[in-house]
């Protein structure tokens, strides 16, 4: 798999466990839980955005 194909599924499964973390500290009164997955959330965006430069750029 292409490096840019990678980074891409993995930000998208970050950004996935972020938000059933996210969630399950709501529903939970986790306030740590829900920091926690919110951070996984937004690292997994920002994984998904490398992968489609890196697409862009041609790695």
């Amino acid at each position: 798999m292409k490096p840019s194909t990678e980074d891409k599924a993995e930000g998208k499964l970050h950004e996935v466990k972020g938000k059933i973390k996210e969630e399950v500290g709501k529903v939970t009164n986790d306030p740590d839980l829900e920091v926690s997955g919110e951070a996984e959330k937004n690292a997994g965006k920002v994984q998904k955005w490398i992968g489609n430069v890196e697409k862009v750029v041609g790695k």
